[in-house]
């Protein structure tokens, strides 16, 4: 508890008596300063004590008196000591009841007492508050610390830390949800902060912001957040050494927090980012055993794969999973090649891939590193999802796209599609099993394929049916496509292909060149003719022409193709042909 003028007057050396004020004494001191100035003001920051002798000051003058206590309250003083038997015996009427009239406490020193008694007195009392917050930090450091190590971990250090603030407290995962909170009814509260969370972890870290209490700046790099309709002040604290995210702490009080209480908020912010950012060594050597024991399974040896994955990955293995293959797209719905399946002989994740999966986007522009990393939001999704419900997932960064296996059913396969909805929902784009119009992706954009789930032993046909997936999100425009839903709708956005394009064109290059000259109508009549299945009288009837016309321009059509209409293979491809090169084949 910082001195307070309570404190001074009870202070036994000090013999000060109060004349004015009497119930404004509980105002805490921050400094005792003397001057003599007639306009104190500009050297004043708030909190002091000021101390004087009116040697300077007309403290006979009601008027010049009043308009000198007016401007000191304003300056934020919180109390004036007047020095008796000095120039003045008593204190001048005029001086205590402006004092009394502003409601500023006032001060009796005894002639025996020096100013710089009270200075020290001050200054030493500030020392002692200051010593016990941070013996008190440092006791709540030890809790705090006793806690995280606990078999509880971050719930008991969330609950040791809501008691020492007398607040609540809460940990966010990466993800942006609330995994703990303390008390319980705290969750609820936090829940309302989504937005404020959302905010703090667009920004590189560290970061802080303070959302409500009336609070208009924060701490060093924090700022208000727009939720000021609540009663208690929250702080929110990024977790993670590097620039991204990793999880967020909110603290809720019903005041600015002390010394003490931001010391045990510190150490809380410590702590938690241990238990939350693993270590580089530590991934590194996770990320290349979930390595292997995908090339194991790509490889058709699931009894290595399920030796080689033991505790870490080996109840994933033990049940159906999905494969999920994600990638981000260039834009454009540019073909890409499909990637080869990770063999034995692939090397183990590069630092790049490793960086990716960590987070950490050295150079990038504040508030930016999330939105240019797609991918490594897809892991933080998963994972923290995953790690909520104590499922199993492996994650294998394979150089620009994820390969990951996770339960059927389970919390990160949902938490995977809600969040595809949601992208989904920005760029406005409905994510119907069917639609085959959406606009190929624009930009760099996550898309994602999705096995139907499989078991150890169909390891690589469910990695052939998440490529499959991708593929097909890839045409169609969407983030993520299942497996099942590879042959909902028609086959015909698969022709949206520059090579498929090409070799369409060139098929029906010498037919469109003979229609050109004016000889007959070749490609319409082709079309016609296959679209009725070969039966010339409706052919006929659809082109307003004559039966026999029909069969002599399909004599044409093979005598320019060189190929006989009387194999089905032929009129396959001509008809897809045909199909490619019509108004552009949108997929």
């Amino acid at each position: 508890m910082p001195p307070t003028l309570a404190s001074l007057v009870r202070h036994p050396g000090l013999k000060l008596s109060v004349l004015a004020g009497e119930d404004r004494l509980e105002t805490p001191v921050r400094w005792a300063h003397v001057s003599e100035l007639a306009d104190p003001v500009p050297y004043m920051d708030g909190g002091e004590l000021l101390l004087i002798t009116a040697m300077q000051i007309e403290a006979d003058d009601p008027e010049e008196m009043s308009r000198y206590v007016r401007r000191l309250v304003g300056a934020g003083v919180v109390g004036l000591g007047f020095a008796l038997g000095v120039k003045y015996a008593e204190v001048p009427p005029a001086l205590a009841a402006a004092a009394k009239e502003e409601g500023l406490p006032l001060i009796g020193v005894p002639r025996p007492t020096p100013f710089i008694a009270i200075s020290k007195a001050v200054s030493a009392a500030i020392a002692a508050d200051q010593y016990r917050a941070v013996t008190a930090g440092f006791e709540a450091q030890r809790e705090l610390t006793r806690a995280a190590i606990g078999a509880e971990g971050p719930t008991a250090l969330l609950a040791r830390l809501a008691a020492h603030l007398d607040g609540w407290a809460a940990l966010y995962d990466a993800s942006g949800s609330v995994v703990a909170a303390a008390p319980d009814w705290a969750a609820r509260r936090a829940a309302r902060l989504t937005a404020d969370v959302e905010r703090l972890r667009s920004r590189p870290g560290p970061a802080s912001i303070v959302v409500g209490g009336g609070c208009t700046a924060g701490a060093a790099g924090a700022e208000p957040a727009e939720d000021t309709a609540v009663a208690d002040r929250v702080e929110l604290q990024s977790l993670g050494t590097g620039r991204r995210t990793r999880g967020v702490l909110a603290v809720g009080t019903g005041a600015p927090l002390g010394t003490a209480e931001r010391y045990a908020v510190h150490s809380a912010v410590a702590l938690l980012t241990l238990t939350t950012e693993r270590s580089r060594a530590l991934q590194d050597a996770e990320q290349r055993l979930g390595g292997a024991v995908l090339r194991m399974l790509l490889a058709g040896e699931p009894d290595h794969a399920r030796a080689v994955a033991g505790r870490l990955y080996g109840g994933l293995l033990d049940a159906p999973f999905r494969m999920l293959v994600a990638e981000v797209s260039s834009g454009g719905g540019a073909v890409q090649q499909p990637h080869a399946a990770p063999s034995a002989a692939d090397e183990a994740p590069t630092e790049a891939a490793t960086a990716t999966t960590a987070g950490t986007s050295a150079g990038t522009a504040a508030g930016e590193a999330e939105a240019c990393d797609p991918l490594a939001t897809l892991i933080d999704i998963m994972e923290a999802a995953a790690a909520r419900t104590g499922e199993s997932v492996l994650v294998v960064p394979d150089g620009g796209r994820l390969i990951v296996l996770a339960p059927d059913g389970g919390a990160a396969v949902t938490a995977c599609a809600e969040h595809a909805r949601t992208v989904e929902g920005r760029r406005g784009t409905k994510a119907r099993p069917r639609d085959r119009t959406a606009a190929a992706p624009s930009g760099d954009e996550l898309v994602i394929g999705l096995s139907a789930p499989a078991g150890p032993i169909a390891a690589a046909a469910a990695y052939r049916q998440a490529e499959q997936a991708l593929s097909v999100a890839r045409r169609r425009g969407r983030m993520l496509v299942e497996h099942e839903q590879v042959a909902a709708g028609s086959v015909l956005p698969l022709l949206a292909d520059d090579a498929v394009r090409a070799f369409a064109d060139g098929m029906l290059r010498a037919l469109h060149e003979h229609d050109a000259t004016g000889r007959g109508d070749l490609v319409a009549s082709l079309r016609a003719w296959l679209s009725r299945h070969g039966q010339w009288d409706a052919a006929a009837a659809d082109l307003g022409v004559h039966r026999h016309t029909l069969r002599y321009r399909m004599r044409r059509v093979e005598e320019i193709l060189g190929r006989s209409l009387d194999d089905p293979d032929v009129r396959m491809e001509l008809w897809l042909a045909l199909k490619a090169t019509a108004s552009g084949t949108s997929a």
